[in-house]
């Protein structure tokens, strides 16, 4: 299924400037692979020992997938995960 992952102004350097990507994917960790296999840079700004980093935060429509079931969060066809890095300074 069809889901649009938006990228933070802070990380589209590794990605060439996209700040939404459109991928496959049915759980939250296959819709990130997917972007991963585009612009591989970006796997070690989000994971790290092959899960989020502590101060990434990733949304599907609006909800933070730790309440979830994290990356084996399930997507539905048209979602949007956000990916939202956590800056300090507040």
């Amino acid at each position: 299924m069809s889901v649009t992952v938006k990228i933070p102004a802070q990380l589209r350097s590794v990605t060439d400037g996209e700040g939404e990507i459109e991928v496959d994917g049915a759980t939250v960790g296959e819709a990130l692979d997917a972007v991963f296999n585009q612009h591989d840079d970006l796997r070690e700004r989000i994971t790290e020992d092959g899960g989020l980093r502590r101060f990434v935060n990733v949304y599907v429509s609006g909800e933070d997938i730790r309440f979830q079931d994290g990356l084996g969060t399930q997507l539905q066809d048209g979602d949007e995960v956000t990916i939202l890095p956590a800056v300090a300074g507040g």
